[in-house]
Formats: C-alpha cells, structure tokens, sequence
C-alpha cells in the first residue's frame, strides 16, 4: 500500500522540467530587475530557490534516490546553475 502511495504523488518527467523551466523564467526576469545586477540578483534568487526545493522536498517527503524526478532532482539543478553563476561573476584573480 506504501509503494502505491508513493507511485500516486509522483509527477511525470515532463511536468517537473516544465515546472523547473518556468521557475527558471521568472528567476531571471526578476534578476534582470535587480538592483545589485544581474549576475548577483540571480545567484541569489537561485540560492533561495535551492533552499525552497530542498524544503518542499522534505515537507512532501520525497525519496533522494526515487526513480522519478522530484524537488531533490530540482536542487540539484539549481544548485549546480548557481555554481555556474557564482563561477561567472567572480573576479578571476589574476
């Protein structure tokens, strides 16, 4: 009965990507109108974002290693972006 249970709040894959692109939009337009830049806009909002997937992951009780993708997945993704963003407006150093 457990197993069904966690079958039945499963979304498809193409619905979370959906979920993540559109999240991804807004991410930016907000970003664009920040007023610390917005490379520094976006990495925040992006750490923010982090922060809520892991604790909608939790609240929803979301398998780490579940084979369908969820808001750990979401984190993931998010995460590594803001990597990527943080890499990008840091000074280099040299």
């Amino acid at each position: 009965m457990l197993l069904s249970a966690d079958k039945a709040t499963e979304l498809p894959a193409a619905r979370v990507l959906l979920r993540f692109l559109l999240r991804m939009l807004v991410l930016i337009l907000f970003a664009a109108f920040g007023s610390i830049g917005f490379g520094r806009s976006l990495a925040a909002l992006l750490w923010m974002t982090t922060i809520l997937c892991a604790v909608l992951a939790m609240l929803r009780r979301e398998r780490v290693s579940a084979a369908s993708l969820n808001h750990w997945d979401e984190m993931i993704g998010y995460t590594a972006l803001y990597c990527a963003v943080m890499a990008l407006i840091q000074p280099s150093g040299n």
